[in-house]
């Protein structure tokens, strides 16, 4: 499972540091751009509900092997066409598959950690940030070296295609055998779906942790796509110095992810995810009150060693909730990934233009401490819950 966490890392950072390229290569106008770039996020949305639906047929691990060839493929396309509607037609299938990819791998990891019975969740997203930053080095060389897209991509995806298909070999699904009966239920007014154990997934009940990945991927998305125009426009860095910030925050969200199981473990899930909170919060507030360049870096730091445990603890927590569902749990969670992925840049832009940048990095900041209100919810599911019995209070929304 860490093997296709990394190469998803490495295979997404490929594609999103090299748009400027993609841009060049396609003659794409900046006015065209966004919406190339927002179609990805919205239609990964659309592959993560269709996999909701698909897993009730065919296991998450096979799901798993089939797409995530056809993602790296997809990549090698959008770098090696020629005209607009070629890298059209290849984003689509990148979105559409990326969003199963990003499913169904992470209902594979929810029910490992379950089978395991302690936290690992952390560990398979650190084989992300692990990917994502070897993927990142990859771009920057391709660039440095000014390497075509189809010469850089092509050997990479040669040898990324069959690592994930002989890691997919060894996929293993632990889950129970609760796929053959599924219908709607509309008790109360609130449409539910039941499984043959009596299992509701209710969206009212998973609310919370949709709230909390939003968040999360706000902030992500702040850093991601403003960071380096913060820091040379606002703090007056170097260009050099601007691409920093990133890097920085990247190998902080690794050293938070190989270090967090073992704080879940200790202190226990809901104290973790709001200490990641209020280190993301703070991080966020140092970068919004920094004199200089060098403490705004030191805020990107505080914000990836926040932020990184936020996501993997909410995909585990919607597994716990909904342990005879959790496959249609994670699928529409995952959906708010990339809802916040599209809100956060714009929002920060936004914000920045219309008023100050130093003001538009409150609201993430706001929002993200906002997840200490849900932090309840990441609490372990009460004994019995899961099997038709009353739905916890703590994952109310009030």
């Amino acid at each position: 499972m860490a093997i296709s966490f990394f190469v998803q890392g490495a295979i997404f950072a490929l594609l999103v540091t090299r748009i400027p390229a993609l841009q060049d290569r396609y003659g794409i106008s900046d006015g065209l751009l966004p919406l190339f770039l927002a179609a990805v996020p919205i239609l990964a949305g659309v592959g993560s509900v269709s996999t909701e639906h698909l897993v009730k047929r065919m296991r998450p691990g096979l799901v798993l092997r089939v797409v995530q060839p056809i993602v790296s493929l997809a990549l090698l396309s959008a770098g090696s066409g020629t005209t607009v509607w070629q890298l059209a037609v290849a984003l689509a299938v990148f979105g559409l598959t990326v969003g199963a990819l990003d499913a169904s791998m992470n209902m594979l990891g929810v029910s490992l950690q379950r089978a395991y019975g302690r936290s690992i969740m952390l560990g398979f997203h650190g084989a992300y940030s692990l990917g994502g930053i070897a993927g990142a080095s990859l771009a920057w060389v391709g660039a440095h070296w000014d390497l075509p897209l189809p010469t850089l991509y092509a050997p990479l995806v040669a040898v990324l295609v069959p690592v994930a298909l002989i890691a997919g070999r060894w996929y293993v699904d632990h889950r129970g055998d609760h796929r053959g009966e599924h219908r709607v239920d509309h008790r109360g007014g609130e449409p539910t779906e039941v499984v043959r154990d009596g299992t509701t997934v209710s969206m009212r009940a998973l609310l919370p942790l949709c709230l909390v990945m939003a968040f999360a991927y706000i902030g992500d998305s702040t850093v991601s796509n403003w960071s380096a125009k913060y820091l040379e426009d606002v703090l007056h860095s170097s260009e050099q110095l601007a691409t920093v910030p990133y890097n920085v925050y990247m190998v902080t969200t690794l050293l938070g992810r190989s270090f967090g199981d073992l704080g879940v473990r200790r202190f226990g899930a809901v104290t973790v995810v709001r200490a990641g909170a209020l280190l993301a919060g703070g991080g966020f507030a140092v970068v919004a009150a920094a004199p200089s360049a060098w403490v705004g870096m030191a805020g990107f730091t505080l914000l990836g060693l926040g932020l990184c445990v936020l996501v993997p603890q909410t995909f585990a927590a919607a597994g716990r909730l909904f342990p005879g569902a959790s496959d249609a749990a994670v699928a529409r969670l995952n959906i708010f990934n990339y809802v916040g992925f599209l809100i956060g840049s714009p929002l920060v832009g936004a914000l920045g233009g219309a008023w100050n940048y130093r003001a538009a990095m409150l609201v993430p900041m706001a929002l993200v401490l906002m997840t200490i209100r849900y932090a309840r919810s990441f609490s372990p599911v009460p004994a019995g819950y899961g099997d038709g019995h009353e739905r916890p209070r703590t994952v109310d929304v009030g």
